[in-house]
């Protein structure tokens, strides 16, 4: 996973549905002025299969393979795989203690860089087939998924596009055909698939040449196979934020501005895929701002996923197990992730034997304790609200002491909070207390404790009238 921060934007092809009822993305015209342009931009909105996404909020990564076991982050391709035997493997015990701990889907890596496949696959001998594992007949991608479907969990696959092992690895059209092929058996033979994961790796192979990928023909075989999957991070659903620190942007647009292919006009108003390629550096501090999307051409609901380990490095390491991170750690994650418009994708990497260790799990344990003893009740309950335009004044009816501050708008409706500021009454006169840019799916705020009895919420800036969902106070658990 390191790599991402030394690659520059990986080569994207955005295909989105131009189907009129998904309004997912806009064409921008020369003709059209500022205030039009921000009249669009607003009445852009996820489509289905994003809104679902960026509901779940937690979702978990399970890097495991031939890296476990010879205690390596990049495998080379080379490995000795008859190493490959995690005895206890319970794939059950994954997916509960995740779900347990909040989350609402996982992703596997069924083969990463060194190539190595969880599956079967029937074109390599480089997989799971091959090893000692339950005598050679096992296969931890239906493990995986059989236990995401008891558990009621989503299940996502990453396949790394870079493998180490593949002899045609270097050329493109073979390497592409290798590719499409084990795809199609990952989505075809596990059920239901909720998200797909690439990332941008690209390296030399044998031959000494990078191969092309082909990424607009995995686009339509996924669509095709699994029509309500999310493509992520090298895809057209959403896109990496940028860090592997846990940190998203302080102002998180899901609407971006998307450079069009000459062939998008002539498809608009058809029943196809239009592609687009990217337009400019997505990882930069502010994607969506009105001085971006005024030059746009298109406009796509294209958002966020930050992606994090739980640990130093993003496949097991008995040296690691005294570097967890802690509940609190966690805690600050969710704020600088889902708490800023992100969906927060935690890697929790299963052990040698094949099972989540126990420092993992007690970390996860202790921050699901926090989360609910801080966010299971909104200190504003009760309180009786007025509202007026887009300003909302509530009557706490006695001294509370709150030092979080939760905002979210109906992302169905779009997004459109520009600028907002939370005030507190005191010595008869409002005081400031938290202020913001984006809120979109969600956005929460830490602030020193205050005692007050009357607080109000204003939205100063706004693309149109902003569907506000919910307006929380809390108060961080200790």
């Amino acid at each position: 996973m390191k790599y991402l921060k030394h690659l520059s934007l990986p080569l994207l092809i955005c295909t989105l549905s131009a189907n009129a009822q998904t309004k997912n993305f806009v064409q921008i015209l020369p003709t059209d002025t500022e205030k039009e342009v921000i009249q669009k931009a607003a009445n852009v909105i996820p489509a289905p299969r994003q809104l679902r996404w960026q509901n779940l909020e937690l979702t978990t990564f399970f890097h495991f393979g031939v890296n476990t076991m010879t205690g390596r982050e990049w495998g080379d391709g080379k490995e000795d795989i008859s190493t490959f035997n995690p005895a206890e493997l319970d794939a059950k015990q994954w997916v509960k203690t995740v779900k347990d701990a909040g989350f609402k889907q996982v992703i596997i890596t069924a083969k990463h860089h060194d190539g190595f496949c969880l599956w079967p696959s029937k074109y390599t001998e480089h997989s799971i087939k091959n090893t000692p594992y339950k005598g050679g007949k096992g296969d931890i991608v239906k493990e995986v998924a059989e236990a995401c479907k008891l558990y009621k969990v989503g299940f996502g696959v990453y396949l790394s596009p870079w493998d180490r092992n593949n002899a045609d690895y270097g050329d493109t059209e073979k390497y592409n055909k290798y590719f499409m092929e084990q795809l199609t058996e990952l989505l075809s033979n596990y059920g239901k698939v909720d998200e797909v994961w690439f990332d941008g790796a690209n390296g030399e192979g044998p031959n000494g040449k990078k191969p092309a990928y082909h990424f607009e023909d995995w686009y339509r075989l996924i669509r095709k196979l699994q029509p309500q999957a999310v493509i992520a991070i090298s895809g057209p659903d959403v896109r990496w934020v940028g860090t592997e620190s846990g940190k998203g942007r302080l102002t998180e647009w899901s609407v971006v501005p998307i450079g069009q292919q000459s062939n998008a006009n002539t498809a608009q108003n058809s029943q196809k895929d239009i592609s687009f390629p990217p337009q400019g550096d997505m990882t930069g501090d502010d994607l969506g701002g009105r001085d971006k999307i005024v030059k746009a051409k298109t406009l796509a609901w294209y958002p966020a996923e930050t992606d994090v380990s739980i640990r130093p490095g993003w496949f097991y390491h008995a040296a690691e197990d005294s570097k967890v991170k802690t509940p609190d750690e966690l805690m600050n994650i969710y704020f600088t992730s889902v708490g800023r418009n992100s969906v927060l994708l935690l890697n929790i990497p299963p052990n040698k034997e094949g099972l989540i260790s126990e420092s993992d799990q007690k970390t996860l344990q202790e921050w699901k304790h926090k989360m609910d003893a801080t966010f299971n009740h909104n200190l504003l309950s009760g309180a009786s609200v007025k509202k007026t335009g887009i300003s909302w004044q509530y009557d706490l009816k006695q001294a509370k002491t709150f030092d979080v501050l939760a905002l979210q708008e109906d992302i169905s409706k779009g997004q459109r909070v520009e600028k907002f500021t939370a005030e507190y009454w005191s010595n008869n006169q409002w005081v400031k207390f938290a202020e913001g840019t984006t809120v979109g799916y969600k956005r929460l705020i830490k602030f020193e404790p205050i005692t007050a009895g009357k607080v109000r919420v204003r939205i100063e800036s706004s693309r149109l009238t902003p569907y506000v969902s919910n307006i929380g106070l809390y108060k961080l658990a200790k």
